[in-house]
């Protein structure tokens, strides 16, 4: 009877589990065709650069999809950040390599970059048609200000997700200030963050 039991468990077990892309060559296309369309989706409606990608970037990738929890979102952030490179690539890259390797890596790049290669490309190829165009030049005046607002939400999310609290305030305050002020390398920030993150975390929290 323990045998008969077990058998049945295993069974149910089995029965129950669904890839999420399905199996085989079929499942595999389908979880590829997902990556670029969710990235070339990403890549085409974002606009003021890497920073004003963060935010779609989370929803899409964190809230939407799950491909990452929110707790390592920060750590790409980081990551992409200290490594030479755009944001948003360095970002897909990242995710895209964590959900299917080198191939995952290699298709949410594509997607990524696409959108504003082609677009890009096209304003290279009729620049000298509407460069002085009083339409065009009202309507990038108004993108301006929605640009440094989609720059700005992704600062105070950050924020939140990073704990920071009256208490440590004064460190993104100040290496924001050695940045503007004495133009040091945002590199060199995250690197002697990390090293007196390392020292606190190892000598002096374990003596509080």
């Amino acid at each position: 009877m323990p045998h008969i039991n077990i058998s049945i468990s295993i069974t149910i077990n089995k029965s129950s589990y669904s890839p999420p892309y399905g199996e085989g060559s079929g499942g595999e296309a389908s979880m590829y065709t997902d990556f670029f369309k969710t990235f070339f989706r990403i890549g085409l409606f974002t606009l003021g650069g890497g920073y004003a990608m963060i935010p779609i970037i989370e929803e899409e990738v964190v809230n939407k999809r799950k491909w990452v929890e929110k707790k390592d979102f920060l750590d790409i952030v980081a990551i992409s950040q200290s490594c030479p490179g755009a944001l948003a690539i360095n970002m897909s890259a990242f995710i895209g390599y964590r959900m299917k390797k080198v191939p995952g890596a290699i298709v949410t790049c594509l997607a990524t970059a696409l959108p504003s290669f082609l677009i890009i490309l096209l304003i290279a190829m009729f620049f000298h048609q509407f460069k002085d165009n009083a339409v065009v030049a009202a309507i990038f005046r108004g993108i301006r200000p929605a640009v440094v607002a989609l720059i700005a939400v992704p600062t105070f999310k950050l924020a939140k997700d990073a704990c920071i609290t009256l208490n440590n305030c004064w460190i993104p305050i100040g290496c924001a200030l050695a940045i503007y002020l004495f133009g040091i390398s945002p590199i060199i920030i995250i690197l002697l963050a990390g090293i007196c993150g390392y020292v606190y975390g190892q000598y002096i929290k374990p003596t509080e």
